[in-house]
């Protein structure tokens, strides 16, 4: 019977420390990406035109992306993604990018991605289980600098406007290639049964306050 309890409490133990883990990395995520948009939003001409981003429906932050996740099949990097709801941010829902024919081509170990999302079609092509970029949803390098004038037809028409830093220099990138969906098992962890859906189009979830780096830094 000893051994029996003994080995339920080192079960315990064993799911509690997975269970931490997962809810640490999940958090250093959420600060990565905050710390991603408030490093773009302090160097202005190097920033996302204010005009784009006041038109963006929803705004996607990868932030460390790993070259490796564009080699091998199957692996993704995760970000958080926050739409507007009558003019105000909704909680986030953590999304993962997958592997496009832009990832080699970049050169570097790690890049942080950001992509904005322009109209309500986009938002709902994100949301779905998988969505290819270029192909199911379109999408563009976004402008960069203070003024928007200077955006293509191209770029003014695409569903989702894509940007890339790489060893501090940020521009735009188009991600063509790559797929996104929702990271299922993260916004069950933080949202339960609430589908990811609901959270970022109904405006009635409260963002959990893990989530408040990541809120603060969208306020630019």
């Amino acid at each position: 019977m000893r051994a029996v309890m003994a080995g339920l409490a080192l079960a315990v133990a064993a799911a509690t420390a997975v269970s931490a883990d997962i809810s640490t990395r999940d958090a250093n995520r959420i600060k990565e990406a905050a710390a991603v948009l408030n490093e773009i939003h302090s160097v202005p001409d190097k920033d996302i035109p204010k005009t784009i981003w006041d038109r963006a429906q929803c705004v996607l932050v990868v932030p460390g992306l790993k070259k490796a996740a564009f080699v091998f099949g199957g692996e993704y990097g995760a970000g958080l993604m926050s739409c507007r709801h009558d003019g105000a941010w909704s909680a986030p829902i953590f999304m993962q990018v997958g592997k496009g024919s832009w990832g080699l081509q970049i050169g570097a170990q790690s890049i942080d991605l950001v992509m904005l999302v322009m109209n309500k079609t986009g938002m709902e092509k994100m949301l779905r289980n998988k969505t290819s970029l270029g192909a199911e949803a379109s999408i563009a390098g976004g402008p960069v600098g203070r003024d928007a004038r200077a955006a293509t037809d191209a770029q003014m028409k695409a569903e989702i406007l894509s940007y890339s830093r790489t060893q501090g220099l940020f521009a735009g990138l188009n991600l063509s290639g790559g797929v996104v969906k929702p990271d299922s098992d993260t916004n069950t962890d933080l949202y339960g049964s609430t589908p990811a859906s609901d959270v970022v189009m109904s405006g009635k979830v409260a963002p959990p306050a893990v989530t408040e780096p990541f809120m603060a830094a969208l306020k630019r």
